[in-house]
């Protein structure tokens, strides 16, 4: 079946007797097996992912800019000055990352991480804790009339929590990571509304009228305003938004949209055999969403042959021949025009290696540089259109990043998930008990990094 989904119907969060038939783990998640081969290809692109967080980022205030060059340097027209809250948290992250590989130097990745938080804690603009959507990376001025974002705030928050952690024996790291999050008041961003956030806030405006009350990249905010130690909303908030049931091949799924809402959040919360009171395990949500993106790919292969094929698939939001555009398998969102997203199987590298890994290898060695350059892939390609993209896009590299390191590390799930809030957030809303951590293999690990080092001698 070449069209949309074959069928929705929007259930109430605790009314999922179907979906929990479906999606209920009873058997935890099997590690994943990488060769030799496939890791230093992830390895390659998650070096050349931190190099674009480490380069585009302005030195004196840690923003990172929304998208740039693949090949380096500024992007052309208006986005050649703006910053994006969301790449920051991905680019906080990225740093950790890359401290940890030894990509760059620990001395300068906490001198960049207390920048990044003293600009954010003292000099950025905010609103009742809550950062402006884009703001001038030179200064932090909002630009594009942009709102508060709540969502996107709520990234730039996990990558501040990540680095409290990663970096915990600096004392002042520790301290402004604590004042940012603190600061935030969630009940304020409830607009009046027992359960449901507010997209936003907009200067003069108020706030906007859309509310978080569907499935989508959200779950990160609620769990973080739940637990949140000093302006908190109620767990029920988790069961206030709505859970549309999808089915598409054989795969049955909750969705409200394109396939990074089934990513962001989950590249900092470990969802992995955990399941709330709907009985829900929305990791393997996730999984099942990828294959049926996959699946959907397949499906228009007669009608798209120059684009997907027995390996190559991925639609998302993402660049395309007429700009940034919301493509998805949903009938609301963009039709498919032949566009191939990378960062679609990229940041769903923590849930199915299996099909993203040949994925991303089959677009490298089919496209060679026009699709993979000095920050990875390019944000979107199109054959059938015969346009290959001459950007990146922050927060596409940043999922494809944490997504890739989630899966040969899981570092980035194990130091945001030792944070506090997250941990209160999750027991509050009922999620099932995590299971019993995995000991880390130092050997293997350092051999690896070792290996790495050795073939990478020069530091970002």
């Amino acid at each position: 079946m070449s069209g949309s989904l074959k069928h929705c119907v929007v259930i109430p969060a605790l009314a999922v007797t179907l979906a929990a038939v479906v999606l209920r783990a009873d058997d935890p998640v099997p590690a994943a097996k990488i060769s030799a081969s496939d890791r230093a290809f992830l390895e390659d692109l998650e070096r050349r992912s931190v190099l674009y967080f480490w380069e585009q980022a302005d030195p004196s205030t840690g923003l990172v800019l929304d998208r740039a060059n693949a090949d380096g340097g500024r992007a052309k027209g208006p986005s050649r000055e703006v910053s994006s809250i969301a790449a920051t948290g991905f680019g906080l992250t990225a740093v950790c990352i890359g401290s940890e590989h030894g990509w760059i130097p620990r001395k300068d990745a906490i001198a960049r991480v207390r920048t990044t938080l003293d600009f954010l804690a003292n000099k950025a603009e905010a609103e009742h804790g809550w950062f402006y959507h884009w703001m001038n990376a030179a200064n932090g001025e909002r630009r594009w009339d942009s709102e508060t974002s709540s969502v996107d705030t709520s990234f730039l928050l996990a990558g501040v929590l990540t680095c409290s952690s990663y970096f915990s024996q600096d004392p002042e790291i520790s301290r402004l990571a604590q004042e940012i999050f603190e600061r935030v008041d969630f009940q304020w961003m409830l607009d009046g509304d027992p359960l449901l956030l507010s997209h936003g806030w907009k200067r003069g405006k108020g706030f906007l009228k859309y509310k978080w009350d569907f499935y989508s990249e959200a779950s990160l905010l609620y769990l973080l305003a739940i637990g949140s130690p000093t302006h908190p909303i109620s767990s029920e908030s988790w069961y206030g938004w709505q859970r549309p049931y999808y089915s598409y091949d054989s795969f049955d799924f909750i969705s409200g949209g394109p396939l990074f809402t089934h990513q962001y959040s989950h590249a900092w919360i470990d969802f992995r055999n955990r399941r709330d009171r709907g009985f829900i395990d929305f990791y393997r949500n996730s999984v099942n969403a990828t294959r049926a993106n996959r699946a959907y790919c397949a499906n228009l292969k007669d009608q798209l042959p120059n684009t997907f094929g027995p390996q190559i698939w991925g639609i998302t939001a993402s660049d395309g021949p007429k700009g940034y555009r919301i493509y998805g398998e949903i009938k609301a969102f963009e039709p498919v025009d032949g566009t191939v997203a990378p960062s679609a199987a990229g940041g769903s590298l923590m849930f199915t290696p299996d099909i993203s890994i040949p994925a991303l290898r089959d677009i490298r060695e089919r496209y060679g540089d026009q699709v993979y350059r000095r920050y990875g892939f390019v944000d979107g390609y199109n054959p059938t259109a015969k346009w290959f993209d001459s950007d990146v896009v922050g927060i596409d590299v940043g999922i494809t990043l944490l997504s890739a390191e989630n899966l040969l590390t899981g570092d980035v799930w194990r130091w945001f998930m030792s944070n506090e809030a997250i941990s209160r957030g999750m027991d509050l809303a009922g999620f099932s008990a995590p299971p019993q951590p995995e000991q880390p293999a130092p050997k293997k690990k350092t051999a690896a990094k070792t290996a790495h080092k050795r073939s990478t001698p020069h530091k970002i």
